[in-house]
């Protein structure tokens, strides 16, 4: 796990959990038995080497009788548990104002389904563990608290055709999808743009972006790429993005054509 501050984060908490184990004169093994986890399991976490989850500390501060103090603990875990790029982002969707999102090749990861997400990272290669999809699909699921966020941001997003036609997970994954963006694209705060294939005029083919405006009025791009995705803060280049997403929006369809265009390609898929 490349990620510093999750690791410092798990660390403390196998320091934690020994030591209340130590103190109740149980060993690992012992452990494990009362709260239904191998004793390797009860090793990795004490060493900092997996991530447990709520329920084991919950039933690890109910055996060593830590009076709810390793149960504390599951809002920081809850954090660790994502990947730093993507609290990276949670952080900056939550400071904004503002998101503006052109998205190419998928449903963007805000308004995807947990079944579409978990298709996506199904294909990736090299290949993904199970336990790392499911801490990916939970983390970018996580991210979603920022369309109930008060007062609410006004969030936009640009998707091309060829997203909404591709049969990720198959057909059925791909209609619920479908349905989805029908049912955020109707909250107040939110508008989907579709940008068709048959459109000559398009200022970016270039990969996926958005753009932030934060509270304190500034503005924020970053650049979504296979290998080097990045956080842009230089105002010259944040503002060319967000000149190209202007441009971006002013070439798709309107809101509502969009949602229209969304219902016969749904129409479509039955």
């Amino acid at each position: 796990m490349e990620d510093e501050e999750a690791e410092a984060v798990l660390r403390a908490v196998g320091r934690q959990i020994r030591m209340w184990r130590e103190a109740a004169g149980l060993k690992q093994g012992e452990l494990g038995a009362r709260i239904g986890y191998g004793e390797e399991m009860v090793s990795s976490v004490e060493r900092g080497r997996r991530i447990p989850k709520p329920d084991f500390l919950d039933a690890a501060d109910e055996a060593v009788c830590a009076g709810g103090k390793l149960s504390a603990m599951k809002a920081d875990l809850e954090r660790a548990r994502y990947p730093k790029k993507v609290r990276d982002l949670a952080r900056l969707e939550d400071g904004s104002t503002e998101l503006g999102a052109y998205t190419a090749l998928h449903v963007h990861g805000l308004l995807q389904t947990p079944e579409y997400a978990r298709a996506l990272y199904e294909t990736r290669r090299p290949a993904y563990t199970e336990e790392e999809i499911e801490r990916l699909v939970a983390a970018r699921m996580a991210r979603k608290v920022v369309f109930e966020r008060i007062p609410r941001p006004f969030l936009t997003f640009v998707q091309e055709e060829v997203a909404l036609r591709r049969p990720v997970g198959g057909r059925a994954v791909l209609r619920r999808q479908l349905e989805h963006l029908l049912e955020v694209g109707k909250l107040r705060h939110v508008e989907i743009q579709v940008m068709p294939t048959e459109r000559a005029d398009h200022a970016y083919v270039s990969g996926s972006f958005r753009v932030l405006k934060l509270q304190d009025g500034k503005t924020l791009a970053y650049s979504a790429a296979e290998l080097n995705s990045r956080v842009i803060s230089d105002p010259r280049e944040a503002q060319i993005l967000e000149m190209r997403y202007g441009m971006i929006r002013a070439q798709a369809l309107s809101p509502r054509e969009s949602l229209a265009f969304i219902q016969k390609v749904l129409g479509g898929e039955t």
